[in-house]
């Protein structure tokens, strides 16, 4: 079904106009100022396909020739604020200004001569034609250049026309395959932009893949280009669609699991736990824009939540009396849910932000249907952000097939008002009685402190006691015992 919606998507053509591409004021006096010192700085990369695509650009690249001298372009854009070195090896300045970001580089030829992702033998030219320089690239739809000076774009292999044609193809064959994150990086262009890839290109692609290139790729490169994916697609699911296509679900053993894992087919008439888990991403990229979230950390914790709430389905899953059932996989997908996320990234306040996400991604619709006491809403707060769990509920019910989607809402909203009234919508309860409070009384930090505090906070949640109440129940059962 993805897969059709794919193909349906693609059929259709953008109406490309080429008009004069329009920069920030202070990048004009930027080019100016380089131009007065003897290079020529040629705009390059996705700041001039997002011009074509329409999209509004923050970030340019600017590549310099006819000057080799990586001094005399830094002192240059001193001039307009503060500038980084990225690597003198690599000849590549970054600037700040306002709200755009800067990156200038010289032009220059790449080689490949390791494994590694910094094994590439590079080699500044300030006297390469932009065709000679843009053969690095990796699309062609990356390697048109602009001129502002002549107010010409440089399209020396025909990337406005793969633009028109909603199509991703690779510049050159050799230079391609010299770096695998390539096959990620056509994966989320096709996702964000809801393009086509060109055959000739998958079928380089699938060579990596079966030559186990991908290995290689440092897992934050891998996790940058589904950062790009997961900001900026309005259908996170096809580039997930397409990583199966190309067999990069190897490296994802998790994912790959979840391929054919049957469902019940009353609460999932979609089909398996796969389908299910790309419908819910795609959902959860319109609650996203919905709710107009901006904050892009929590808008990656979201999806990656979203993409692991079923990983526990594989190790549960059976048939009783012809129905399939997959007890506690919400408990059961935090192991493969640990172990998908280390793959991809180091960061463990991340990973411990997603794992309670996933493990009670289902409470919502159980305290709904139970219409639980506040006491209960009370204790989730202590395990889970609620609004965030709430989001992540909303994606997995609205990503399937049922017909009766109008409850999806009803639960989520009827928890999300409960969790308002106690002002604990996104934050845990906070205890009235602390460790503190328990040394004022006479207590020395002990193995007992953990149980007088859970008796002070059953307290406060089950007998809505306030905490000088609570503190006289100390002193009875703990202290004139």
């Amino acid at each position: 079904m993805i897969k059709k919606v794919f193909q349906f998507l693609i059929l259709k053509e953008i109406s490309i106009t080429i008009t004069k591409i329009k920069i920030p004021k202070v990048l004009e006096n930027i080019l100016i100022d380089l131009q007065e010192i003897g290079a020529k700085p040629i705009l390059v990369g996705g700041c001039i396909r997002d011009h074509f695509l329409n999209i509004t650009c923050k970030d340019y690249d600017v590549e310099i020739f006819e000057l080799n001298s990586l001094e005399k372009i830094q002192n240059s854009l001193e001039k307009f604020g503060n500038v980084k070195l990225v690597g003198k090896s690599f000849g590549v300045l970054t600037l700040k200004v306002d709200s755009y970001d800067f990156d200038f580089a010289l032009a220059r030829t790449e080689k490949k001569v390791g494994l590694g992702h910094q094994d590439f033998k590079v080699t500044t030219n300030a006297n390469l034609s932009y065709k000679e320089a843009a053969l690095r690239r990796d699309f062609r739809i990356n390697s048109i250049g602009y001129d502002f000076f002549k107010d010409e774009f440089l399209d020396p292999f025909n990337g406005i026309e793969d633009l028109k044609n909603k199509v991703i193809k690779h510049i050159n064959d050799d230079t391609f395959i010299e770096d695998a994150l390539r096959v990620y990086r056509a994966v989320q262009f096709a996702s964000r932009f809801e393009f086509a890839i060109n055959k000739k290109t998958i079928d380089l692609c699938q060579k990596m893949v079966l030559n186990d290139d991908l290995k290689y790729l440092a897992k934050e490169r891998i996790f940058e280009e589904f950062k790009k994916l997961f900001l900026k697609s309005n259908k996170p699911s096809l580039a997930f669609e397409l990583l199966r296509e190309l067999g990069v679900l190897k490296y994802f053993p998790e994912l790959q699991a979840l391929i054919s894992c049957p469902q019940d087919k009353e609460y999932h008439p979609e089909g398996d736990v796969w389908i299910h888990t790309l419908m819910t991403l795609d959902e959860m990229a319109k609650i996203i824009k919905k709710e107009n979230i901006q904050d892009e950390y929590r808008v990656l914790y979201l999806f990656y939540a979203t993409l692991c709430h079923d990983l526990g389905k594989p190790f549960c899953t059976e048939i009783i009396k012809n129905r399939v059932t997959s007890y506690k996989h919400e408990s059961l997908g935090i192991e493969p849910t640990k172990s998908f996320l280390s793959r991809l990234t180091n960061e463990k306040k991340f990973i411990e932000t997603i794992l309670p996400l996933v493990k009670n991604h289902l409470a919502p619709f159980q305290l709904y249907l139970d219409q639980s006491s506040l006491k209960a809403v009370k204790r989730l707060s202590l395990k889970v952000n609620i609004e965030d769990l709430c989001l992540v509920c909303l994606a997995d019910c609205l990503g399937r097939d049922i017909k009766d989607k109008d409850k999806c809402p009803k639960a989520t909203s009827w928890l999300l008002e409960k969790a308002k009234e106690l002002n604990i919508q996104n934050t845990a309860l906070v205890p009235l009685v602390q460790g503190r409070d328990l040394i004022k009384l006479g207590f020395k930090p002990s193995k007992e402190f953990k149980e007088i505090l859970d008796f002070a906070l059953d307290l406060q949640i089950d007998e809505n006691m306030n905490k000088d109440n609570i503190l006289d129940k100390i002193k009875k059962f703990y202290i004139m015992k």
